[in-house]
């Protein structure tokens, strides 16, 4: 009987390993992409609750680069159509955000809509604190 009880647990233990394995892989969370950022949903949401920087990928995809200035990088990858991130507020020192391809974003900072789909590739700019 002890036996089959440490079996059972052992095949449960591996099933949940295995499950939040996946999910912690990038595009398998169901959820907005980014460590630092909150979690704002993408519909629906008003921009003035987008909080200091949300970023929504309209187009197939763009790589986005977000750093604190000289300093600890809060964003580096990929982000896939209808994915987003967003920082609630900005670091005294600021952000610096790069995005790959600015016409496959929506950009809005501190809730208004900034529309940089005609700058060129590797967009930069800065987010002062």
């Amino acid at each position: 009987m002890a036996v089959v009880g440490a079996v059972v647990l052992l095949v449960t233990l591996v099933a949940l390993g295995g499950y939040f394995l996946y999910q912690a892989l990038p595009g398998n969370s169901g959820t907005d992409v980014g460590a630092n950022a909150s979690g704002a949903a993408a519909e629906g949401e008003e921009p003035e609750n987008m909080g200091a920087l949300y970023i929504r990928v309209i187009g197939e995809s763009s790589n986005v680069f977000v750093r604190v200035p000289g300093g600890d990088v809060m964003h580096d990858q990929e982000i896939r159509q209808g994915s987003s991130i967003s920082y609630a507020s900005v670091p005294d020192e600021g952000l610096e955000v790069t995005i790959s391809d600015p016409a496959a974003v929506e950009l809005y900072i501190h809730g208004e809509e900034r529309d940089i789909s005609d700058r060129g590739a590797d967009y930069s700019f800065t987010i002062d604190g």
